[in-house]
């Protein structure tokens, strides 16, 4: 259960980090245009241009390093980080994902992102999809 665990957040989390990075090159999917690409994932109003290469790339090395944490903790992988580190991460990345899910439902958040379809999309994919995440890593924690 804790490996199929682990492996299920590399992919997913994995698979987002892609889908940054390929934005990062210029990629457009899964719209258009760059400005429909900015309120469909960014959402942020009164921008028109996706975030800067260099930021996304940082948000690639983020999520990328989120999704090898999980497997450090399975058998195969066992003791590569110290306990600390491996423990203090699930927990902080449990409650970062937790509290990203969260403000998908709190109108202040969308306040500030306030574009559509952006906001429909958080309700009822991106923030759904961060809770879940965040219990996978609640659910590491509990099984370590």
């Amino acid at each position: 259960m804790l490996a199929a665990i682990a492996i299920l957040l590399f992919l997913v989390l994995s698979g987002i980090a892609g889908l940054h990075a390929y934005w990062a090159f210029g990629g457009l999917w899964p719209c258009d245009d760059e400005e429909t690409l900015v309120r469909t994932v960014v959402g942020t109003k009164h921008r028109s241009a996706m975030p800067p290469v260099w930021l996304t790339l940082v948000v690639v090395v983020l999520l990328f390093a989120a999704a090898l944490l999980p497997l450090s903790v399975t058998p195969v992988f066992a003791g590569l980080l110290p306990p600390i580190f491996g423990h203090g991460g699930l927990a902080g990345l449990a409650a970062i994902f937790v509290a990203r899910g969260l403000l998908a439902f709190t109108t202040a958040f969308h306040q500030r992102h306030g574009t559509e379809p952006f906001v429909t999309l958080d309700r009822r994919i991106y923030g759904p999809l961060c809770l879940v995440i965040g219990a996978g890593y609640l659910t590491l924690l509990v099984l370590v």
